[in-house]
């Protein structure tokens, strides 16, 4: 493949991954999160065996390069899809408050 064809499967997969995250509910962002961080668990495998399979030096710094961006990605989501599910837990509400209003 040349480098135009490369360059332009990328920039289409770009667009069509805006699209399709920006158009999600926020009902199905959860689990929309949950398959972003699997899949970002298959590029760390891959990033390693290809780093490990490479011959010089650039490739291993690649390959180190995409295990830190796809491990900042999946503490990212871990972080942002703790926060989502603590949006939908009920608050507690201190025990002095309802014995007033029994009062």
């Amino acid at each position: 493949m040349t480098f135009i064809a490369v360059l332009s499967i990328f920039v289409m997969a770009c667009f069509v991954g805006y699209y399709v995250v920006w158009s999600v509910t926020p009902a199905l962002h959860t689990p929309l999160m949950a398959v972003t961080n699997a899949i970002s668990s298959v590029i760390i495998v891959g990033a390693l065996v290809a780093s490990a399979a490479a011959g010089s030096p650039v490739a291993k710094w690649l390959g180190l390069l995409a295990v830190v961006l796809a491990s900042v990605n999946i503490f990212g989501g871990f972080a942002v899809t703790a926060r989502m599910l603590a949006m939908y837990k009920k608050k507690e509400r201190p025990a002095a408050t309802e014995e007033k209003r029994h009062a």
